[in-house]
C-alpha cells in the first residue's frame, strides 16, 4: 500500500513540468524579416503550433483540477492503482512531444494520430484510475470527470476519422472539450428533469 498524499505530490510536480515544457516548441523562425510586418507574419505563422499547445495545456490543466476535486476517503492506494498511475504519468509527460509533432506536421495524418492516441490514452487511463480509486465519492465532480474523460476519448476518435479526410482541420474536433464541464452540467440537469417525482 502507498500513501495517497505522496502520489498526489508527484502528480502535481509532473503535471506542472509537462504544462511548462509545452511552450518550448513555440519559437519564432530564425529567418523571418526583422521588421514589424515580418514579426507580425512570423507570429501569425505560429498558429498551427499554438492551437495544440493551448489545447494540451487546457487538457492537462483541467485534468489536474478535476483530479484534485475528486474526493476519496481512502488514504492508502493499492499496488494496482499505483501501477496504472505510473502509466498515467508516463502518458501525461508524452503530451508535450505529441503536441510538438502535431504542431509541426498538422498536415500529415500520422501526426494527428499520434496526438489523438496520446489524448485518448490519457483519458482512458484517467477513467480507469477513477474506477480504481478507493472509497471515491459518487458526487457531481466524479460524474463531471467521467463525462469529460469520455468526451476526450470520443473527440479523439472523431479527430482520427477526420484526419483521413483533412488532417489540418481534424484538430478542431477537440473544441467541444473546452465546454466539457458545462455540457456535463447541462446533461445532468436534463436528466434530473426527466426523473419522475417520488410520490
Amino acid at each position: 500500500m502507498y500513501p495517497k498524499s505522496r502520489v498526489d505530490a508527484l502528480t502535481d510536480g509532473l503535471f506542472g513540468v509537462a504544462m511548462t515544457i509545452l511552450v518550448l516548441d513555440l519559437r519564432l523562425p530564425d529567418d523571418f524579416d526583422r521588421d514589424q510586418y515580418g514579426l507580425i507574419h512570423a507570429l501569425a505563422g505560429l498558429w498551427p503550433k499554438f492551437f495544440p499547445y493551448a489545447l494540451s495545456f487546457y487538457v492537462l490543466g483541467s485534468t489536474w483540477l478535476a483530479n484534485i476535486k475528486i474526493r476519496s476517503k481512502g488514504e492508502m492506494l493499492s499496488r494496482t492503482y499505483v501501477t496504472w498511475w505510473l502509466l498515467y504519468l508516463l502518458i501525461a509527460t508524452c503530451l508535450p512531444f505529441s503536441a510538438s509533432v502535431v504542431g509541426r506536421f498538422a498536415h500529415l495524418a500520422p501526426a494527428v494520430w499520434l496526438y489523438s492516441f496520446n489524448m485518448a490514452a490519457l483519458a482512458a487511463i484517467g477513467y480507469r484510475l477513477l474506477l480504481l480509486l478507493p472509497e471515491v465519492a459518487d458526487d457531481e465532480h466524479t460524474r463531471d470527470r467521467k463525462f469529460s474523460l469520455s468526451l476526450v476519448i470520443a473527440t479523439s476518435v472523431v479527430c482520427v476519422c477526420l484526419s483521413m479526410i483533412s488532417p489540418t482541420k481534424a484538430l478542431w474536433s477537440y473544441v467541444p472539450n473546452f465546454a466539457g464541464p458545462q455540457l456535463a452540467r447541462w446533461i445532468a440537469t436534463r436528466r434530473a428533469r426527466r426523473k419522475p417525482l417520488a410520490p
